[in-house]
């Protein structure tokens, strides 16, 4: 059976690839080359896999689904399976969050500016400067990254104010009046798309800070660079973005109070070796006929 890969991988982990899939074919095509392979390994663009048609099984080397949501899974591809890498990022992504909620309260973000232009400022910034503890949140997401970050919270005596499938829009919107944090972490869906718009960034306290993590679609993109440059909003942590790479007259390059970690969240030295073992372990079950690991229903999206 022919597995095609569409991950650059180094010839190490190319090795360990093969170590863990004794009897199997490994193809590495070109990039935009077709399919015809039983199994997928990647985010192969969606013309290649609406054209392959052998495809039994697809391991995304992502979370989200969003690109191949169009495709005609009902019928032309109704013996389909696709997994994604629901939680595989749970842990690095809730710490990016925290991270960047700490060092907009602390001020880190400025002080790292002022340290590379050997501006010593002293005592002048510390009435600017917040804390977390205590501090009302919002999460918007019940999945597992918004699950770790509630758990990372808790030394803090954050009171936390989640929302998941079955939110509303009054409620969110009397949520959003009250916190000083607020972390969506949910994949793209036509429910969610502008989900965060100019009114609703309006409804959030001036010294609040927004933070996105789950797609870009989620949030009014200018919207939201007019309330930071405003003041309207106290901050944001941006992780991902409508348009990635993001361009370079894009206003998050310049709005004051910005964390920009450029869809990095989920990274860790050894994110590809778990990905490459996440894959493997799936295969075993593939092979021998068991239910996969974070099996995405192909009619909601998710």
């Amino acid at each position: 059976m022919e597995i095609d890969v569409r991950i650059v991988l180094p010839p190490a982990q190319r090795q360990r690839l093969a170590d863990g899939a004794p009897g199997m074919t490994i193809r590495y095509p070109a990039e935009g080359a077709a399919s015809d392979a039983p199994i997928i390994f990647g985010n192969p663009d969606p013309a290649i896999v609406a054209g392959n048609p052998n495809l039994r099984w697809m391991q995304l080397e992502s979370t989200g689904f969003g690109e191949y949501a169009d495709l005609d899974w009902r019928r032309a591809h109704a013996a389909v399976q696709v997994t994604n890498l629901a939680g595989f990022f749970a842990d690095p992504v809730a710490e990016t969050a925290l991270a960047g909620i700490l060092a907009l309260l602390r001020g880190i973000d400025r002080l790292c500016t002022l340290r590379a232009a050997a501006d010593w400022i002293g005592d002048d910034i510390r009435p600017t400067l917040g804390s977390l503890s205590g501090a009302p949140v919002v999460l918007f997401g019940r999945g597992s990254i918004n699950s770790r970050l509630g758990q990372l919270l808790a030394p803090f005596d954050c009171p936390i104010e989640s929302f998941g499938r079955d939110w509303s829009a009054a409620q969110l919107d009397q949520a959003l009046a009250r916190a000083r944090v607020v972390v969506a972490t949910v994949p793209h869906s036509p429910g969610t798309e502008g989900l965060f718009d100019a009114a609703r960034i309006a409804r959030m306290r001036p010294d609040t800070i927004f933070c996105n993590l789950g797609r870009g679609t989620l949030v009014d993109e200018a919207a939201l660079a007019r309330a930071l440059q405003s003041g309207q909003l106290g901050g944001a942590v941006i992780d991902v973005t409508r348009t990635e790479p993001l361009g370079r007259d894009h206003p998050f390059w310049t709005t004051p109070n910005t964390i920009l970690t450029q869809h990095s969240g989920g990274g860790t030295s050894d994110e590809v070796n778990r990905k490459i073992d996440w894959f493997l372990a799936n295969l075993q079950r593939f092979r021998a006929g068991d239910p996969l690991k974070a099996t995405i229903d192909l009619v909601k999206g998710y």
